[in-house]
């Protein structure tokens, strides 16, 4: 699709998915280093990364996503941060063509200039393939690496969040599209075509115009991943595309729906497609299927699981009693960490009632995101369950083990739907906006 139409990547009517490949070190799976295949070791190799990127291009894949994060606790678990993702994008864009390329940006620890220049550079360097997910950071310890003592309240994040994102689209419009000249006999750039913006807010001060001409997205896709009412509310209202987290198809409906409401209520015309995480553990038959999945689960040790639950739910988990039942925990109401991951703990005990180690086995890869276990067929007949049933837009892909979880789903589910109508078969757009189906802002 060209980015110029804004037209929905359908075909005959038919909805189409749209894929990210969500990459976090060696997988999402809390014990995929310690596999003896895993890529541990090759974590600081940027070729590694570029690999990724590739195999998720030949698999004809919207995006590649890079989280992020602040602090370094419990290493004792395992890796999680490496590379600083925006440098490592702009290697990853030089190694592919035309997937996109989504790093975290934290409102609460960048500035919108700071932010607003690396995005329009690396969309520069990509030639129009770069999308920001903006997010306001959870936790004290990395509060303290910015100059906090612990991290603002919930209500000043988003106010920030939002100032944030402000600034950084009047930066990248403080540029028109028609602003180079480049006469070497005359004018660098045409009159008036450049501006500042006087920025003058609660958070920030920001005069401009940014150091970089305008991005060829116009601006770089922005993404949300919001769950509390603040953030479904800014995310509805500014997103781009969002990402959610949904334990089944039930909890994805209530929030897909309400998210679209709140969309329309905005009075945007614009597609914003949500993306809910997915575990996939696929092979030729369900029994190889779920001898993977037991395969990183008998990995894992006890104590560095009930250590990530702990962040989950807020509390010490290293006393509770593995084949016990799981203690009661505070409503949803009650609880002042990160509300969408702990929507899904709840979720996940009232449905299923697991024992404390049945539940860390459910969360061990990807925390409580949708997990599909099977064969290709039976994979990609759910997948289109949930775009058909107001569940998804499509899915960012949380392979539990990397490089082979993410080679898996390429080479074995990717054709079934595409063979199905659900997925695009070739690229039709050189931009991430256009695998995406949205417009591009004008030029202010």
């Amino acid at each position: 699709m060209d980015t110029s139409t804004g037209l929905h990547a359908d075909v005959g009517g038919q909805r189409m998915l749209h894929l990210n490949l969500f990459i976090f070190g060696c997988g999402h799976h809390r014990a995929a280093w310690r596999h003896p295949h895993s890529s541990v070791e090759r974590l600081g190799d940027i070729a590694y990364y570029e690999e990724l990127a590739r195999v998720a291009e030949r698999g004809k894949l919207d995006a590649v996503f890079f989280a992020d994060g602040h602090s370094c606790d419990n290493l004792a678990d395992g890796p999680r941060w490496f590379l600083e993702p925006l440098t490592a994008m702009a290697a990853m864009s030089r190694a592919t063509e035309h997937i996109g390329l989504i790093s975290t940006v934290s409102s609460t620890f960048f500035t919108p200039f700071h932010a607003a220049r690396m995005m329009a550079s690396l969309d520069h360097i990509s030639h129009g393939r770069m999308g920001w997910n903006v997010v306001t950071s959870m936790f004290d310890s990395e509060a303290r690496n910015h100059g906090y003592e612990a991290m603002p309240d919930h209500a000043w994040r988003y106010g920030r969040a939002e100032e944030f994102i402000d600034a950084a689209l009047r930066l990248w419009d403080s540029w028109r599209d028609d602003a180079l000249v480049v006469d070497r006999a005359g004018a660098y750039v045409a009159p008036g075509s450049v501006a500042a913006i006087h920025h003058r807010g609660e958070h920030f001060l920001v005069d401009g115009p940014l150091t970089v001409p305008r991005p060829p997205q116009g601006h770089p896709v922005l993404f949300q991943a919001g769950a509390s009412e603040q953030g479904r509310d800014l995310a509805a209202r500014r997103a781009e595309a969002i990402y959610a987290v949904a334990y089944d198809l039930q909890a994805a409906q209530e929030y897909y729906r309400d998210v679209k409401r709140r969309v329309r209520e905005a009075g945007r015309s614009d597609p914003v497609p949500i993306m809910p995480g997915l575990v996939t553990y696929v092979a030729s038959t369900e029994a190889e299927a779920r001898a993977k999945q037991r395969e990183l689960d008998e990995l894992l040790p006890s104590q560095d699981a009930l250590r990530q639950l702990g962040m989950y739910v807020g509390q010490d988990c290293t006393g509770w009693d593995l084949d016990g039942p799981v203690p009661a925990l505070p409503p949803l109401e009650a609880f002042t960490g990160p509300k969408g991951r702990y929507a899904t703990v709840l979720r996940i005990i009232e449905t299923e009632q697991p024992t404390v180690r049945g539940l860390l086995g459910r969360l061990a890869a990807g925390g409580g995101h949708c997990t599909m276990v099977g064969t290709p067929e039976g994979i990609a007949d759910e997948m289109a369950r949930w775009l058909q049933h107001e569940g998804a837009d499509g899915f960012n892909l949380m392979p539990p083990a990397l490089p082979g979880g993410i080679a898996d789903f390429v080479e074995q589910v990717v054709p079934v739907l595409q063979q199905r109508g659900l997925f695009r078969k070739e690229y039709t757009s050189s931009t991430l906006r256009g695998h995406l189906g949205l417009t591009r802002p004008a030029s202010v």
